[in-house]
């Protein structure tokens, strides 16, 4: 299996340096429900690493196909709010109706035991624009000043689904935005997480924020969003992020326990559908 990182391209366990924080494409590969232990072991492997794999060319790949290779890698999860595509066990359909996920998130953080990973398959793709961007919240620690690590680790955040992406949804047609809120808010979560978790197969430090994030535990609101922005800045410094331009058939899977990711909302009125399926997390331990 060979293994790209953008722009830069090694064969796995070689010594070779890789200039960039996040984002490796594994090439010339199939991704099937039937794949080896071996094989689904090198890929876990470079997810962990480099937190975001991409893999080109997978219109082979049916909403069946999608769910078995997923869940290789981890049980299936599914969202507790959104309902999943008719059909299917697993699959969430986005932007069908309009749903676009433009801020910076974690996947559903707003619950204790948040996904692991996520497995996001172009289905169609914007003529122009609709890139996603992924920001790699483990060297967002790293580069903390001394005394910000010292504080991030020492700070518990709530987290809660009323401050998704979803209260920013786009209205456009294809959408009525007031009955796909109360959807996503018809149950209330709330949860509280360490600012750093320890990443439970790495043992790297990674920031955990996002648009989930309400408040932090003994701060007033005005000093939880002032904290917030700081933290956030790091997260999202443009040298911790890969940016992926869809083409249908690509598929994205990211380390949801050390990244955020968004979508660009530039293409307008076009069509952008995507197709995902979650791997059920654990609780984050923190420092």
């Amino acid at each position: 299996m060979k293994i790209e990182n953008i722009g830069y391209s090694y064969e796995p366990n070689s010594n070779q340096i890789i200039t960039g924080r996040i984002g490796a494409e594994i090439a010339g590969f199939k991704l099937s429900l039937t794949l080896d232990q071996d094989t689904v072991y090198e890929i876990s492997l470079a997810l962990v690493k480099y937190k975001t794999i991409f893999f080109k060319n997978q219109q082979h790949l049916t909403d069946d196909e999608q769910e078995g290779f997923a869940a290789l890698l981890g049980k299936p999860f599914n969202h507790p709010t959104v309902l999943v595509k008719s059909g299917t066990a697993h699959v969430l359909e986005l932007d069908l109706l309009g749903d676009r996920a433009d801020t910076g998130h974690t996947d559903i953080t707003f619950i204790e035991d948040y996904p692991k990973a996520t497995i996001l398959r172009s289905i169609v793709a914007p003529l122009a624009g609709g890139d996603t961007v992924w920001a790699n919240t483990t060297s967002a620690y790293n580069d903390l000043p001394a005394e910000l690590k010292i504080l991030a680790d020492s700070l518990r955040a709530v987290h809660s689904n009323d401050y998704d992406y979803a209260s920013k949804v786009t209205t456009n047609t294809r959408i009525d935005a007031e009955k796909y809120l109360e959807l996503f808010n018809s149950t209330e979560y709330e949860t509280e997480h360490p600012l750093v978790r320890v990443h439970p197969e790495s043992g790297e430090k990674t920031l955990l924020l996002g648009h989930f994030f309400k408040r932090f535990v003994g701060y007033s609101n005005q000093d939880s969003r002032r904290l917030f922005e700081l933290f956030q800045d790091y997260a999202v410094n443009l040298e911790n992020v890969v940016r992926w331009r869809w083409s249908v058939g690509d598929v994205a899977i990211w380390d949801n326990r050390a990244t955020q990711h968004r979508a660009i909302n530039d293409y307008g009125d076009d069509l952008r559908v995507v197709r995902c399926v979650t791997i059920e997390g654990g609780i984050p331990g923190g420092c």
